[in-house]
């Protein structure tokens, strides 16, 4: 009994203590806290003092001074004041520019930790607010190297986001060519740490996957498109950043030093330029196919001139039109279908544009494209006698200069697109030239991108518009074919060859000119559109 009297006795000693102890404490804390209360009241004191002296000392110099010198003074002392202010304003900037940096560094400790410990990860940088899926440039303290360290267990969700799940209508909101940026920067990466295994595979499953893409799309403009833009670009990169001297030129000191150092992927360009030209010829495809219904109506049949579209030949007048079309192809109303031709080439402009095709690329396709307009006109005016008329000359040419104003109003390479279309252009002037015995020289000479069978054939089709007109002469036809039987062997006859029909499956050779990118790999954010990468995509 009397031990658990002790006991007891020594529990209420030990708390009385423990509290002496915290009241102790709490005094010490009160009393510094006074202290500093006391130090900092005699401080504000002691400015005010002296800034009552101050104005004291002006005060009594006011007195003894002009009007203007007591102005001058109160200025003055404003001015020492403002000055003393900003001294003691930047002096407790840098004090607290001092408390943030430590506690970054603190933060940095934490969050260190916190990753070692299987936690989950914590962004330091707050997001600024901004629009959805647009790439950002964001300036931070870690100089990045412009690389995207990946697991390779990781890469198939890297090729789903980038390439299978990426739709036409998200990317447009994005840095034209990200994906082929992002896949680059993570080709960096793997040069960095000499993994040429993991680089063989991202380059194949890229390339594989770009192949199942396109062949799952053919049919749709906007994806083709899409990936023949990040597919270039992609090529250009793997260019500009190979260390071949000849791709540096446009390159800053920076880009020069993120040039690969240990694989030399030449070969992967070729298979990649290889895809690029498949593709290319999907894009053609489409485009030609939304075109064909068009051609006809657009540029043979739509009569845009007043007033002479009553002149159709005798005999003529109530012959149903015989063109040759596709049998499944829709038919279109002559008089809408030239505005319909020109909505589509802008369309289609506007597309290859918006996902940022080469501007001379988008040149070789309209360069193609107005070949396929070329030859589908010219091919049926060909099979039309009902067209061979000078009036109907008069309308086609009129047609053709809308293609050739929107040419300019493109700011394309006018010449080298336009170019195309001369074997059409010129067998509507022949339609309209004078056909006498002395015209033979110049007739011949004027039709040099045409072939010596279709100018006979124009000209054996060729019917007066009217009764006051006469009809092509036999001698002139004659005369026509022996200048150009002499014309055969000449370097034009032999370029433009000697058959009817022009070729309509004819492709111009396809050339991706080198076209570096001054866009700075370090700056590239992951946007929100992708945001599955957030989580297998480290920035390095």
């Amino acid at each position: 009994m009397c031990s658990n009297g002790l006991l007891c006795r020594n529990k209420m000693i030990n708390a009385n203590l423990e509290g002496i102890r915290q009241l102790e404490g709490e005094i010490q804390a009160e009393k510094a806290s006074a202290k500093q209360t006391e130090q900092e009241l005699r401080h504000e004191l002691h400015k005010l003092q002296q800034d009552n002296d101050r104005q004291q000392k002006v005060l009594s110099q006011n007195l003894k001074k002009t009007p203007q010198a007591q102005t001058e003074a109160i200025l003055q002392h404003e001015i020492n004041r403002l000055t003393g202010e900003n001294v003691d304003l930047r002096e407790k900037i840098d004090q607290l520019a001092e408390q943030i940096k430590k506690y970054k560094k603190q933060l940095k400790l934490y969050v260190k930790k916190v990753k070692d410990s299987g936690g989950v990860e914590i962004e330091l940088q707050p997001q600024p607010e901004r629009v959805d899926n647009m790439p950002l440039v964001r300036h931070k303290e870690v100089e990045y190297l412009g690389m995207f360290e990946y697991k390779k267990e990781d890469e198939p969700t890297i090729i789903k986001t980038l390439i299978y799940d990426l739709k036409p209508k998200i990317a447009i909101g994005l840095l034209p060519g990200l994906p082929a940026y992002v896949l680059f920067m993570c080709i960096r990466h793997t040069d960095y740490v000499n993994d040429d295994e993991k680089v063989r595979c991202l380059l194949n499953n890229t390339i594989q996957g770009v192949k199942r893409l396109i062949k799952k799309r053919f049919e749709e403009l906007e994806y083709t498109v899409l990936w023949l833009a990040n597919t270039c670009r992609l090529l250009h990169n793997l260019k500009q950043y190979s260390g071949d001297k000849a791709f540096q030129v446009e390159n800053s000191p920076k880009q020069n030093e993120q040039c690969l150092r240990n694989f030399d992927l030449s070969e992967y360009r070729q298979v990649l330029s290889d895809v690029a030209v498949w593709i290319y010829q999907a894009v053609i495809k489409i485009l030609e196919e939304r075109v064909q219904p068009l051609i006809v109506p657009a540029i043979l049949e739509h009569e845009a001139i007043p007033g002479i579209s009553g002149n159709k030949p005798g005999g003529m007048r109530h012959r149903s039109s015989s063109v040759a079309r596709e049998p499944d192809s829709p038919s279109f109303d002559p008089q809408a279908a030239l505005d319909g031709l020109l909505k589509e080439l802008g369309a289609f402009y506007k597309v290859l544009s918006i996902h940022g095709v080469d501007p001379e690329l988008i040149t070789q396709v309209y360069k193609q494209l107005f070949y396929f307009i070329c030859a589908g006109a010219l091919n049926n005016l060909l099979l039309r006698k009902d067209m061979c008329h000078w009036t109907k000359g008069m309308q086609i040419r009129y047609n053709l200069s809308h293609l050739e104003q929107w040419c300019r109003e493109m700011r394309m390479q006018h010449a080298e697109v336009v170019e195309t279309l001369q074997p059409i252009v010129q067998a509507s002037q022949l339609l309209q030239a004078r056909k006498t015995d002395d015209d033979v020289t110049a007739v011949c000479d004027m039709c040099d991108k045409l072939t010596a069978a279709q100018i006979i054939k124009i000209l054996n089709l060729y019917t007066p518009a009217d009764e006051y007109e006469e009809r092509v002469p036999v001698s002139f036809i004659r005369k026509m074919q022996a200048r150009l039987k002499e014309r055969a062997g000449t370097e034009e006859a032999a370029a433009a060859g000697g058959g009817l029909l022009m070729d309509s499956k004819f492709a111009f050779a396809i050339r991706f000119p080198f076209n570096p990118s001054n866009i700075r790999l370090e700056d590239i954010v992951l946007p929100e559109a992708l945001a599955p990468l957030h989580h297998v995509l480290r920035k390095v």
